[in-house]
């Protein structure tokens, strides 16, 4: 059986993280609010952004400007999205 959290991005339960996808508190306040739908949702904006605007991951700026982005992105505000990017049709 697998345990679930009110997700905040979709205002409703979800299945959860299996563990914090972060280290430390911040991890941790993730795994208890945010939904695995969501976070995987994240993780593909996320891959598509660093591909998407060259980010370097070692520079701390590139790293701030991610979680801003991540933030915004549970919270349902608008996001940057990676230019010339199409969704598959399903």
């Amino acid at each position: 059986m697998s345990h679930t959290v009110f997700c905040r991005k979709y205002q409703q339960e979800l299945e959860a993280l299996p563990f914090p996808p972060l280290p430390g508190k911040q991890g941790q306040e993730i795994q208890a609010s945010v939904s695995k739908q969501a976070w995987e949702e994240w993780q593909a904006l996320q891959t598509r952004l660093i591909n998407e605007k060259h980010l370097n991951m070692l520079d701390s700026a590139s790293r701030e400007y991610l979680m801003d982005q991540m933030e915004r992105f549970l919270d349902n505000r608008e996001t940057d999205q990676a230019e010339g990017y199409v969704p598959r049709e399903s």
